[in-house]
């Protein structure tokens, strides 16, 4: 039941080239930098990364596609990032943008098991060219498959040795449904406690989905773009 590894880079040493992996977090907040770093550092190649967005140039998922350790992106949107906008125009990255309520389905489906779903979103669009359509109550819907993944990679505020975990207000976003839908679910967090020291109403996501834990370090959480309002401006 001890799931603790010593480090991100003990707990990716399994990581193989061609894996396709989920990194949890929105935009820049919740992502498990502390994996991503130690996943740049090995050098996988040829990943498919499921991730809402590629993180900003030089923090992130933006690491690994620095390093062309992507082969394709499953995401919602290009987001921030100048060099998955260049890369997917260019050809060299393989993306397949999903609609966000969809993609959090599809990753919901995969852990809970579900091969498909129907939906409106997308019907009439490009995202349904190739898919399945039918019609329900006089509406049409667009069939979408689950998603899962060899491995998942999740960052928590606090967890304990059996991998019960509880993020931290916004952070928590695609974590929670990533951690279900991973064949290997690593999760990374800032607190490791004991045993009995997490209230068991305020857990996020059980032990049973997680099979690997650590405690991250220098984690920078930078903010992903500053907005502010002009003095005087009420």
């Amino acid at each position: 039941m001890n799931k603790v590894v010593r480090n991100a880079q003990e707990a990716i040493a399994d990581v193989h080239d061609g894996a396709t992996i989920m990194l949890g977090g929105f935009g820049l907040c919740g992502i498990p930098e502390n994996l991503i770093a130690a996943l740049r550092e090995k050098g996988s190649r040829k990943l498919t990364i499921v991730s809402n967005n590629a993180g900003v140039d030089g923090h992130g998922a933006g690491l690994l596609l620095e390093a062309r350790q992507i082969r394709k992106i499953v995401a919602t949107y290009v987001g921030e990032n100048k060099l998955f906008e260049e890369l997917a125009l260019s050809g060299e990255l393989e993306v397949e943008l999903v609609p966000q309520g969809t993609f959090s389905e599809r990753i919901r489906a995969g852990g809970a098991g579900i091969a498909g779903f129907f939906t409106p979103t997308g019907y009439g669009t490009l995202v349904a060219e190739g898919k399945e359509t039918r019609e329900f109550n006089g509406r049409m819907y667009v069939l979408e498959r689950g998603l899962t993944a060899d491995f998942a990679f999740v960052k928590a505020w606090k967890g304990d040795k059996w991998g019960n975990l509880v993020y931290r207000k916004t952070a928590r976003n695609f974590n929670p449904v990533m951690a279900t839908a991973g064949r290997v679910t690593i999760a990374e967090v800032e607190h490791l406690v004991g045993l009995g020291d997490l209230e068991p109403d305020s857990v996020h996501t059980p032990a049973i989905y997680v099979q690997r834990i650590f405690e991250g370090s220098n984690y920078e959480k930078r903010i992903e773009k500053r907005t502010v309002r002009k003095r005087g401006t009420p």
